[in-house]
């Protein structure tokens, strides 16, 4: 779900992790800062030093997201009709 308004401190920064993996411009979108990436990255990055980790830009966030390996398992009917 898309922010109305810019996201802040680490609100800012589960966002652009929940959002890492679709790209620079969608993750600005979804945490409020629309076509404005150069602010989404800067806040980014003094949101990310503000909690001790030193990014240098989004695709630092990309590269600790992508070596994140997923969680739990996948649960989904066998066809659209049969449980």
């Amino acid at each position: 779900m898309t922010s109305p308004t810019p996201l802040h401190g680490t609100e800012l920064i589960d966002c652009a992790q929940a959002s890492a993996k679709q790209g620079l411009k969608v993750a600005a979108q979804q945490c409020g800062y629309s076509n404005d990436i150069d602010t989404f990255q800067r806040k980014l990055i003094v949101a990310l030093a503000h909690i001790g980790i030193k990014n240098k830009d989004f695709d630092d966030l990309l590269k600790t997201v992508a070596a994140q390996p997923e969680l739990g398992i996948e649960i989904a009917p066998d066809t659209a009709t049969k449980l």
